[in-house]
């Protein structure tokens, strides 16, 4: 597992190259509006989002699993726990497609734990609809009672 850290910037170019040099890592992934790092040391999945209007710098927190088997472990872990969560779902967002599933803490802080199917799904590859799209934006309903909505990192 390694913690992901998913912020809002007002420049993503501007980001890209501050992160690039403190980190002394290239961009894993960048698109329209989003990027992400593959950090090694520390072990950590930066993930900026171009958002000037952004009112808070922190977006949500979240843990990659590198591995179904740690996802499951996980998602059986959080399901017994007790948490409030919006259940498992599969989603393309974010530009790769995932299972995942949110909790919410007391103060309503959103950890998103996850793990990604496909990192460069057909749509990214052939320069065709974004996988970003239709679904972030949003948090998941956590107390809702029908069924979890399909939903990514904001």
């Amino acid at each position: 597992m390694r913690l992901q850290l998913a912020l809002n910037v007002k420049n993503l170019d501007r980001a890209v190259t501050f992160y690039s040099k403190m980190f002394a890592t290239p961009v894993h992934k960048k698109r329209n509006g989003y990027a992400n790092f593959e950090i090694l040391v520390p072990p950590l999945k930066l993930v900026l989002f171009e958002r000037p209007e952004a009112n808070e710098q922190l977006n949500h927190i979240g843990v990659e699993c590198l591995n179904a088997s740690e996802f499951d472990k996980v998602s059986d872990h959080l399901g017994g726990s007790g948490l409030k969560s919006n259940g498992v779902t599969e989603t393309s967002c974010c530009h790769a497609r995932q299972a995942k599933l949110w909790i919410k803490e007391p103060d309503e802080l959103a950890w998103e734990w996850y793990h990604i199917l496909d990192d460069e799904p057909e749509a990214d590859k052939t320069g065709g609809e974004s996988s970003q799209a239709g679904c972030c934006g949003q948090h998941p309903d956590i107390n809702a009672t029908s069924e979890p909505e399909q939903v990514c990192c904001t």
